[in-house]
């Protein structure tokens, strides 16, 4: 039996050809319905959701940070270089700004590379065996950074890539 098949190539069976077909008219209608758009405000979303939530751990009221805020940068996170105080101040105001920005899609390149930045800071100065839970993160935001924030997005409708 003589073939014209290339060392690489499987060899596919009457049924390997008829399940890879249907392999492949399903991943091809999944590629269909889950857009770019779809998976870019779903990826805002969640990660927003992320950070606006602790960012409301650290204040009280619309932005007052809380002694439990300054207490923990004091103490837990203690970031080189940067006072507490500051920090605090910094964290706190970048955990409600950002995730509302990727929430709107407005600047959705900046806001997820700012929290991406956010993130290396915590892997790198706070919490280093959560990298887990971190690279998950850089995952989602990577994503926005690379793609921006889709047609669902104030980016779109303002004509921002």
């Amino acid at each position: 039996m003589s073939t014209n098949l290339q060392a690489s190539e499987p060899i596919a069976t009457g049924s390997n050809r008829g399940m890879r077909a249907h392999w492949n008219a399903a991943a091809e209608t999944l590629t269909r319905v889950v857009t770019h758009d779809m998976l870019a405000l779903a990826t805002r979303v969640a990660v927003a959701a992320i950070f606006f939530y602790s960012g409301r751990t650290k204040v009280e009221g619309f932005l007052t940070l809380t002694d439990s805020a300054y207490e923990l940068f004091r103490t837990e996170y203690k970031l080189p270089l940067v006072p507490p105080e500051l920090a605090a101040h910094l964290a706190a105001y970048s955990e409600h700004l950002f995730p509302l920005l990727l929430v709107l899609g407005l600047f959705t390149r900046f806001s997820a590379l700012a929290l991406l930045g956010m993130t290396l800071v915590i892997q790198i100065f706070v919490y280093p065996d959560a990298w887990p839970t971190h690279l998950s993160w850089a995952a989602l935001m990577l994503y926005l950074v690379g793609r921006g924030g889709g047609r669902l997005s104030l980016d779109h409708a303002l004509g921002i890539r």
